[in-house]
């Protein structure tokens, strides 16, 4: 029996999530852009939110980067709560924009590096 989870990640009896999120509500008038988004990413895990332009992706984004409050729900990261410890949350993840501009001749991990600085 192998004690790791798919992809490798080492496995420690109970799924910790890297993201987690219950109801989270965003309205803007009277547009409610996000509605009610419930999410567990494991730690490890490669995931992607897809939809369609105004689908609310952006929206969600930052909110769990605490760029943006939520009108309900809650949520955390790395085990960090979004609404007491923005701060904590903020060290614990990188984002950068949707139209960054790479370098070419960088790795994926270089252009990264070079996006957080």
């Amino acid at each position: 029996m192998n004690n790791s989870s798919p992809r490798g990640v080492p496995s420690t009896g109970f799924v910790q999530s890297a993201i987690s999120a219950r109801g989270l509500v965003k309205t803007f008038g009277k547009l409610r852009a996000v509605d009610g988004v419930d999410l567990d990413v494991p730690r490890g895990m490669i995931f992607a939110i897809l939809g369609p332009n105004g689908a609310g992706k952006t929206t969600l984004m930052r909110m769990l980067a605490t760029l943006s409050r939520p009108d309900a729900g809650s949520a955390t990261v790395m085990g960090h709560d979004l609404a007491q410890a923005p701060h904590a949350v903020r060290a614990a993840i990188a984002m950068t924009a949707q139209f960054a501009s790479l370098d070419e001749d960088l790795t994926g991990r270089e252009n990264l590096v070079l996006l957080a600085r």
